[in-house]
């Protein structure tokens, strides 16, 4: 397991406990009154470090490097039910965006995502979770591929943002998430949309328009990275912490100026420390949140999808 530096003291704690357990083990002296100590510590040093995280802190756990990714939490949920789909039908396959049908209990759901790699390889290969103008094309292929069939739409998100190299812009990164954002305001199957980890700019906006939005308790949803604000506001990477703060991109500021529709509690300590129960919340939520939209008329449904997002920033004197 890797640590933040904030979780440091709890490094040291869980050092001892293991420490503990060992000399236990090896020698004929009592150590239960000891670990038992420790273990309390361990325990309140996780309730205070956890319980009272800053906006960066937050920003920091949604990028772990053990935290579950896309086609972590979609194995997890579907099984082996999970088809992949690839290719927009013009350019190119974009590993950066990955979509495909799966099934939760009896119901089928398209789901999409961006999907970030493991290590070096991957995560050339992954693009580092930054999608293509082709890889937003691949994900309306696939939305309009679940209207047709009646199947509700997942998606998934966690990117840095929309790639934003030359050739992306040569092929259209606007046009193509702009033009996802229109075709998914009117699209006739419930649309769920939740942010598992970094939900960055255009590039999560691109599949991230829903009847439900919710967020995982540690990811952030902004128009902006805290460092890109800071190297724009300050010229300088070092205020990111204000920057996070000022962004207000923690899911709980988003639920208050009501940016989106739930949050997904999360194990203590994060997403990557208990994945089942992660796999499970967020399985849960998905089911539930059908349940809410299922009886609705495709009419109803993206008459209410379109006035949820106009009264988003109206200002009533």
């Amino acid at each position: 397991m890797e640590y933040l530096e904030f979780e440091l003291p709890i490094k040291e704690l869980e050092d001892q406990l293991q420490k503990c357990r060992l000399i236990g083990e090896e020698s004929e002296v009592d150590v239960t009154e000891t670990c038992s100590q420790i273990e309390n510590k361990l325990k309140q040093a996780k309730i205070d470090i956890y319980k009272n995280l800053s906006p960066w802190q937050r920003v920091q756990l949604s990028r772990h490097p053990n935290r579950p990714y896309t086609l972590d939490h979609i194995h997890a949920i579907c099984g082996d039910t999970f088809l992949e789909l690839h290719g927009d039908r013009n350019v190119k396959d974009d590993k950066a965006m990955i979509g495909g049908l799966g099934k939760i209990g009896d119901q089928s759901y398209m789901f999409i995502g961006q999907q970030k790699g493991y290590n070096t390889k991957t995560r050339q290969y992954r693009n580092f979770g930054m999608a293509n103008p082709e890889g937003y094309r691949k994900a309306l292929r696939l939305m309009k591929s679940a209207e047709k069939f009646g199947i509700p739409v997942v998606t998934l998100i966690d990117t840095p943002g929309a790639y934003p190299g030359l050739e992306a812009e040569e092929r259209g990164q606007g046009e193509a998430i702009a033009r996802n954002i229109l075709e998914m305001t009117r699209l006739k199957v419930p649309i769920i949309s939740i942010i598992i980890g970094e939900g960055a700019s255009g590039g999560a906006l691109g599949i991230g328009v829903g009847d439900k939005v919710l967020m995982l308790e540690n990811s952030w949803y902004s128009v902006i990275s805290p460092e890109n604000c800071s190297s724009i506001l300050w010229r300088s990477w070092e205020y990111k912490e204000r920057a996070a703060e000022a962004l207000k991109l923690t899911a709980k500021d988003a639920m208050k100026i009501k940016v989106i529709d739930g949050v997904i509690k999360e194990p203590l300590g994060g997403a990557h420390r208990d994945r089942e129960k992660t796999f499970k919340a967020v399985s849960d939520a998905i089911s539930k949140s059908y349940e809410s939209l299922k009886n609705l008329s495709p009419k109803e449904m993206i008459e209410s999808r379109m006035n949820k997002y106009l009264e988003m920033g109206v200002f009533k004197g």
